[in-house]
């Protein structure tokens, strides 16, 4: 029953109650920052992975992972060191400097599906999990020691919580079976939340696409909240219905949905209908902003929208709630 939900939109004009850290490169490290070339970017990820894109403002897709070229590779390459003391010493700083500010500090970290896929190329990868299981298991293994390694050293260094994430689904389906999904990642999953809770910390997890299949497993997991930037594909009613107490969601506005009508009237009403059905119930909605407006083509004044209708419905006490 708080008195208002929390904000985690940021900018100049947006309040945001967290905060977000990340340590410096480690040892064994390949990363390359992104540099422009002939027509497009291109960066290597910490892990060896290259990147492309084709302007300067998006995420851009890995073009070749590390391992991609053959699963022989793997007996051969190092992961970079995470549990390096002194790759943390900057982040328990900031920890520090925002906590005494009154922020929510999270550490950025990743996750066994993302990482294995970008390391052996997403065909690559899904075709693995059929036909080379053994080292789809044994590649998923090897990342979830080294996560569980960060994972620990970043709660020492002060955080409250890990920010993560995987892109599991299309617009209609994950991308596995939900079969293979507890087969293959649950285990993970549990894995690093269990590590994470023992240590005090809570789980934010970014996923985008359909993936109410397993979203139950996610609870029981032990996921506490997850960050959809397509919550109405969703469908905000069986979200409210299935989770509301059992689950917390940071969202924008339905960056597919809703935004992209560029109606206020719409893009408020669905602010206000987020507040009422999910930030009810001892808690549930973290109002968010998607940054990427340029990747979205749209104007900035539509996400300006949503963002003054989450401040006007999410900060009266108490909560009003839509049963």
């Amino acid at each position: 029953g708080p008195p208002r939900i929390p904000f985690a939109m940021g900018g100049k004009e947006f309040p945001s109650d967290i905060r977000v850290v990340q340590h410096a490169s480690p040892p064994g490290s390949f990363e390359v920052p992104w540099q422009e070339f002939n027509g497009y970017w291109e960066c290597v990820d910490q892990w060896g992975n290259v990147w492309r894109r084709l302007e300067g403002f998006t995420k851009g897709e890995v073009y070749k992972g590390v391992i991609q070229d053959g699963w022989d590779l793997l007996d051969t390459y190092e992961f970079p060191r995470m549990d390096e003391p002194r790759i943390y010493e900057a982040m328990q700083g900031e920890c520090q400097a925002f906590k005494a500010q009154g922020y929510y500090v999270l550490g950025m970290t990743g996750w066994p599906f993302g990482v294995a896929r970008y390391m052996r190329g997403m065909e690559n990868f899904l075709a693995d999990t059929v036909i080379e299981k053994n080292m789809v298991m044994l590649l998923l293994e090897k990342v979830a020691a080294v996560l569980e390694r960060e994972i620990i050293c970043m709660a020492d260094n002060g955080v409250d919580g890990i920010l993560t994430g995987e892109d599991w689904g299309t617009q209609d389906r994950l991308l596995v079976s939900p079969a293979c999904w507890r087969e293959m990642f649950k285990p993970h999953f549990i894995r690093l939340c269990n590590v994470a809770h023992e240590r005090g910390l809570t789980v934010w997890f970014h996923s985008c696409g359909y993936i109410r299949d397993v979203l139950e497993d996610w609870v029981e997991a032990g996921i506490d909240v997850c960050q959809f930037d397509q919550p109405e594909l969703h469908g905000i009613d069986y979200l409210s219905e299935n989770f509301r107490g059992r689950m917390n969601f940071w969202c924008p506005v339905d960056v597919q949905r809703t935004l992209q009508t560029r109606d206020a009237g719409k893009i408020e009403a669905a602010a206000r209908n987020y507040v009422e059905k999910l930030g009810c119930y001892g808690g549930g909605f973290i109002a968010g902003y998607y940054r990427g407006n340029e990747a979205l083509g749209l104007e900035a004044r539509w996400q300006e929208v949503a963002g003054r209708a989450f401040m006007k419905y999410g900060d009266p006490a108490p909560i009003r709630c839509s049963r």
